[in-house]
């Protein structure tokens, strides 16, 4: 026990240094050269060329988004505007465009039969069993109106029943959508916006936006979008969806700031429940309320499908800065020292002749060797029979190995 321990104490006040051992191999020079210049490929093609990592970069961004729909369609025989069919009217980065409705006009609060098939009954027992039913119309007074056959409800009435379709607005397809958006880089102090504020308000009168003949133009047409998706007008339309709009703002500051632009990107965020059965599209309901003469409120009940539009905007600017250019020189230099560890693993379990290169790379010497002008017998007789001695007394040279 007491020589175990005092072994692992001596063991553990040992240096190490590193020997130079010259291998004439053709197959670990070729390996070795071939490693390297894959590091450094990796390096100056990825690291500093398409990840950009000799520059200081700001992920921060700061960014404001304005919108503005226009078009004109008809919905049951009304001409619908703007006013009537966009959800909110703010014009923020988030808003819907109705495409279909259900109204349920003239409800009064009062009592009456429920529409809603799950609420069919031949009894008062049957309406009973649904009291703490929420999903209804109104809320259950537990009677069965025996000549409807459903059950009683105390609200607004008439139930909506949200079965009835109108016919969905097809003139969206034309509609457009106006995109005005800012950005800021603080950590740069670069202010940028999607489109020249310097061009011709003719232009924006007349340009659609298309990645490809005219990817500047700020004016997207909403039959493009549902294009760029492979979307069916006819079921959007119909039930709604949830569309997103992403701006990605990716530049480099070492060119001038003019060539920092935006590109843009449509999804369709409600993709994962398209075969749901449960709930398809989008939807919400709202009111407009008045009052009669006599003093009556009434309101008018309008359940919506629409198109959600989400806008969202991200972005990252780089620029030179020598801080950063200097920690990836550095790994660079250091992960080409990852091409002797990989031939070195090879040398010292692969290839005929390992022993003789784990004998001569790896030394134990005990104590302080003290300088000499005659070389130790066994070193030289270990020269002799391994290979040749270099000039340089700590770099040993094993003949090629073939």
């Amino acid at each position: 026990m007491a020589s175990n321990v005092l072994r692992c104490f001596t063991d553990f006040f040992v240096y190490e240094t590193a020997k130079s051992v010259v291998v004439k191999s053709w197959t670990v020079g070729v390996t070795n050269r071939f490693v390297q210049l894959l590091i450094i490929l990796y390096f100056i093609c990825w690291v500093f060329l398409h990840e950009k990592g000799h520059q200081l970069r700001d992920t921060g961004i700061e960014s404001t988004v304005m919108t503005k729909v226009k078009g004109l369609g008809n919905f049951n025989n009304r001409v619908m505007d703007v006013a009537d069919y966009v959800v909110p009217s703010q014009g923020a980065s988030s808003f819907s465009i109705i495409t279909n409705m259900v109204i349920t006009a003239n409800q009064t609060q009062g009592r009456c039969p429920e529409t809603d098939k799950k609420f069919t009954c031949k009894t008062d027992d049957d309406c009973n069993k649904n009291n703490s039913s929420n999903i209804g119309n109104g809320i259950l007074t537990g009677t069965c109106l025996i000549n409807t056959g459903k059950c009683e409800i105390e609200g607004w009435c008439p139930a909506e029943d949200d079965s009835v379709y109108g016919t969905p607005m097809k003139e969206v397809e034309n509609f457009t959508i106006f995109i005005k958006n800012s950005i800021r880089f603080p950590l740069f102090n670069v202010n940028r916006g999607n489109f020249n504020s310097s061009l011709p308000p003719s232009y924006l009168q007349k340009c659609n936006f298309d990645s490809e003949h005219d990817p500047s133009c700020p004016i997207f047409k909403v039959g493009h979008i549902l294009k760029q998706l492979n979307q069916s007008l006819d079921n959007i339309t119909k039930k709604g969806g949830e569309i997103g709009i992403s701006i990605s703002w990716k530049c480099n500051l070492d060119y001038d700031e003019e060539n920092c632009n935006p590109m843009y990107f449509f999804t369709r965020l409600d993709a994962v429940f398209e075969n749901s059965k449960a709930s398809k599209g989008y939807n919400f309901r709202f009111a407009k309320y008045y009052h009669s003469e006599d003093g009556t409120e009434y309101r008018t009940l309008h359940k919506a499908f629409a198109i959600h539009f989400e806008i969202m905007v991200s972005g990252n600017a780089g620029k030179f800065s020598t801080v950063p250019f200097m920690i990836t020189l550095v790994a660079a230099f250091t992960s080409v020292g990852l091409a002797t560890v990989f031939c070195d693993i090879i040398l010292l379990n692969f290839l005929t002749g390992a022993d003789e290169y784990k004998a001569k790379k790896f030394e134990e010497v005990s104590g302080i060797v003290q300088e000499s002008n005659r070389p130790f017998q066994s070193s030289q007789m270990s020269i002799k029979a391994l290979g040749k001695s270099s000039n340089d007394s700590g770099t040993f040279s094993i003949g090629r190995q073939e």
